[in-house]
């Protein structure tokens, strides 16, 4: 495996009671880039997600990480080494402030687990590291709001600080402009660009002005397959990804011409 390769999977496979969710399923990401998994529905993006970061085992293959073989590790042993998700809702705890949300997140990074009973002043220790993080994602002005209270694209800012928290080498974002207005998604995707200087990330998202915003590579999945990989220009000239998402064959685009 080569030094600049971070992740790769080796016919990664999943099979739901005799369904193929994933099939063979070749997939190399490189240090430092922004790589984007792409899809239409059903194509098997999300459990290729859950299949990385071990959520589910696989039926098949292999998840290559770092150099080493993680296919059997545990999701907690493979966040230790810094290969770190969101997920399509967002995941913050409503009732604390958002500064409490990353806090907490330093916590666990730090090796200690949360204890009722130990005295709230002892995350103090995390406010200066925890403020830099509010203010790397926009929210140092909402840094003692209710992260239930805040809009959903400042709780995705928000799950993307705690992200950051934990320090990931990797980052897996899964759908992270979901639901969005115009103006969140613009917001959140100049966050990705930030926060991927220095690190990699692999992202499942549907939005496609994103995608050709963000993504270095792209790899388009249909029926759990590989369809096509590259650049966005080379999948989006692409007649099996057209065809793929809007159904059209390139025989039919020409008839209709």
């Amino acid at each position: 495996m080569s030094e600049d390769i971070i992740l790769e999977t080796r016919q990664l496979g999943k099979v739901f009671n005799g369904f193929a969710a994933v099939s063979d399923v070749n997939l190399t990401v490189r240090r430092g880039t922004i790589h984007a998994l792409i899809g239409p529905n059903g194509a098997g993006k999300t459990t290729v997600f859950n299949l990385l970061t071990k959520f589910l085992p696989p039926s098949s293959g292999s998840v290559i990480y770092d150099g080493q073989d993680i296919t059997a590790l545990k999701p907690a042993d493979v966040a230790l080494k810094g290969l770190i998700r969101s997920f399509q809702i967002s995941a913050v705890f409503p009732d604390m402030s958002a500064l409490d949300n990353v806090r907490v997140a330093l916590l666990r990074q730090s090796g200690l687990a949360h204890r009722f009973w130990r005295p709230a002043h002892l995350l103090n220790r995390w406010n200066e590291q925890a403020f830099a993080l509010l203010e790397d994602v926009g929210l140092s002005d909402f840094a003692h709001v209710l992260a239930g209270e805040l809009s959903y694209g400042r709780k995705r800012a928000l799950e993307i600080a705690t992200t950051l928290a934990l320090d990931p080498v990797l980052m897996l974002l899964d759908e992270p402009t979901q639901g969005m207005g115009v103006e969140d998604v613009d917001r959140v995707t100049a966050l990705i660009r930030r926060v991927a200087e220095g690190r990699t990330v692999l992202m499942v998202e549907h939005n496609l002005k994103v995608v050709a915003t963000l993504a270095d590579h792209i790899t388009v999945l249909a029926r759990g397959q590989v369809l096509s990989e590259g650049n966005y220009a080379t999948v989006s000239a692409d007649p099996k990804v057209r065809e793929a998402y809007l159904g059209i064959r390139a025989d039919e685009e020409v008839a209709h011409a």
